[in-house]
């Protein structure tokens, strides 16, 4: 019998994976100052004994104020550094399986409650709360306090943060680093014409609301490792008029291709509420809510 496909291996910018299998990251809400726990020792260790070809650590933080809620990882920190290298030691002390970090600014859907409480974002006054900042001041749902818009000083820091972070991850020794790009997560609201409403050379047209994230590509790119993979995940379509397409994605994928991306990780929706799955990205009306907030 022939082996299936799925089983091959696979080589992806000089990290040879045994098989086709990618364990996706999962966020867990169970850090506390974006420090890992012994919940992450225990949920990662089970995962990397799979037999999987990857495991990717859930959504990290680049900032304290980029989590989505206050239980999120980190890795912007040196104390959110020795807590996840204790994770890993105890993981490859029992499995040689690959490992690659997702980084992540939540932007506007950051400041949340934990899924179980609700999701909803804090108060301000909320000790557990924080003012989010975002492309544009425009809330994610009604009811929401509005984001600050990024100035360009504020551009610079969170494109340092995430090559800070990256730097980080290869410190630690981590085979491969994943942008989050998706789920209408920072990089996503500067994508969509739904949630970039600037007016300066980060908004308006395609090439324009493309160049932060691609900077923030060029930014991880340029610190991590040659020879490991640097990818990014999508959200192909916001399943919503006048938002992010396939179209539009298909030419954010080549820009990206240009710039030493190793690969993608296409999901769909997360930028509104609620988002509809239809059978094509023109057709919207009542459907399921896209995943997460």
């Amino acid at each position: 019998m022939s082996q299936p496909h799925l089983f091959t291996p696979f080589t992806v910018d000089g990290l040879a994976l045994a098989n086709r299998i990618i364990i996706a990251p999962m966020c867990q809400y169970s850090a506390v100052d974006g420090c890992a726990t012994d919940w992450h020792l225990i949920h990662l260790g089970h995962l990397a004994l799979s037999g999987a070809a990857l495991l990717t650590v859930e959504a990290t933080a680049v900032l304290a104020e980029g989590r989505i809620s206050a239980s999120d990882l980190g890795l912007y920190s040196d104390a959110n550094e020795r807590a996840l290298a204790r994770t890993l030691e105890g993981v490859r002390r029992h499995s040689d399986m690959p490992i690659a970090i997702q980084l992540n600014h939540a932007g506007r859907k950051a400041s949340t409650r934990v899924p179980w409480e609700g999701g909803a974002q804090m108060p301000l006054d909320d000790e557990a709360g924080w003012q989010t900042r975002a492309p544009s001041s425009l809330a994610f749902v009604d009811g929401d306090h509005p984001p600050a818009a990024f100035d360009r000083r504020d551009l610079i820091e969170v494109r340092n943060a995430f090559a800070q972070a990256a730097t980080r991850a290869a410190r630690l020794g981590l085979d491969a680093v994943q942008l989050h790009g998706a789920h209408g997560y920072l990089l996503h609201q500067f994508l969509s014409p739904l949630a970039n409403l600037r007016t300066d050379e980060y908004g308006g047209s395609l090439e324009n609301r493309m160049r932060f994230p691609l900077e923030i590509m060029d930014a991880v790119r340029s610190v991590f490792p040659p020879g490991k993979p640097v990818t990014i995940r999508v959200s192909a379509s916001d399943w919503a008029p006048g938002g992010w397409d396939l179209e539009q994605t298909l030419a954010f994928v080549e820009a990206l291709e240009g710039r030493g991306c190793s690969g993608i990780h296409v999901s769909s929706g997360g930028l509104t509420r609620p988002a509809c799955t239809a059978r094509a990205p023109s057709t919207v009306g009542s459907g399921w809510p896209s995943v997460g907030r």
